[in-house]
């Protein structure tokens, strides 16, 4: 070995560790801005209301559970419309853009990029352009202030950029499974429901994942499109809460928790299909 080759590699080894180094420490930062609010929110269960306003950054006096009691209380009404909504909403969400998906890439559909268009096009609708005319439809129907409501908005709007999703990931599934499977006597319908579903299970995950975070937090269309408490989900309820009980934030940081804890759950447990799907899906 050289002499320059001899004093070049402590000089390497010196950077590398100066970059690791600064790549824990930027990390340590992220987590710390991201995990900070949740932990401080839920820390907020636990005090009074004095000391929130008094020491808002210090430990709870007394580690009592009587704000969370009180919270479930007053959310659990919304957390069930909540659920309700949110399940059946994914579930026709990523069914139908599967099925989109699949016609759009593996079927000789006649004007395959207009339909395509068409379908991508309806991410650039507004929401808030729409609202009246929603209004107004749902009235008529006899769909304001149901479940329905909700579910058939939720579906309509995430449609398209589910498709879109899964169209990126099924372009890249090889077709001979098709040729194959067709050779064998299988037909398209046994096809996608057999072979191309379990293949697409990641991108699957992550649609749901996706579709989960938006129903469960929407406020906008659950706002307007519902007025019974009955039927109004957790955002609208955590505000009228709020209103009703305007100065007791420690149970309003409890609810808060409480509505946070599921999408948390869901999170850690796909997390592992959930960014092997966007990664495969959005990368293509």
């Amino acid at each position: 070995m050289t002499a320059a080759a001899m004093t070049s590699a402590p000089r390497r080894s010196f950077w590398g560790g100066m970059g690791q180094a600064f790549l824990w420490a930027f990390l340590l930062s992220v987590g710390v801005v991201v995990l900070y609010p949740l932990l401080w929110m839920g820390l907020g269960g636990f005090k009074s209301n004095s000391q929130i306003f008094s020491d808002p950054f210090a430990l709870p006096e007394n580690w009592s559970f009587a704000n969370y009691f009180g919270a479930w209380q007053s959310v659990q009404g919304y957390m069930l419309s909540s659920l309700t909504i949110t399940a059946v909403s994914t579930v026709t969400t990523v069914m139908i853009s599967a099925w989109a998906a699949y016609g759009l890439t593996r079927t000789p559909m006649p004007g395959k990029p207009l339909v395509t268009g068409i379908v991508l096009g309806g991410m650039m609708l507004s929401p808030t352009v729409a609202l009246v005319p929603l209004v107004r439809m749902l009235q008529s129907l006899g769909l304001y202030d149901t479940h329905w409501a909700l579910i058939i908005l939720y579906t309509a709007f995430r449609v398209p950029f589910t498709t879109f999703l899964i169209r990126a990931y099924m372009l890249d599934l090889p077709r001979d499974l098709d040729e194959a499977a067709m050779m064998d006597g299988a037909s398209r319908g046994q096809i996608f429901r057999k072979i191309i579903l379990p293949l697409c299970r990641p991108i699957l995950v992550s649609c749901v994942v996706l579709h989960v975070l938006f129903a469960w937090n929407e406020y906008l269309f659950a706002m307007i499109f519902t007025n019974s408490p009955a039927v109004q989900t957790l955002p609208v309820g955590l505000t009228s809460m709020m209103s009703k009980q305007g100065t007791d934030y420690a149970q309003v940081f409890a609810a808060m928790t409480i509505s946070a804890l599921p999408i948390v759950i869901i999170f850690f447990l796909t997390q592992r299909y959930f960014i092997r799907g966007l990664t495969e899906g959005i990368g293509k």
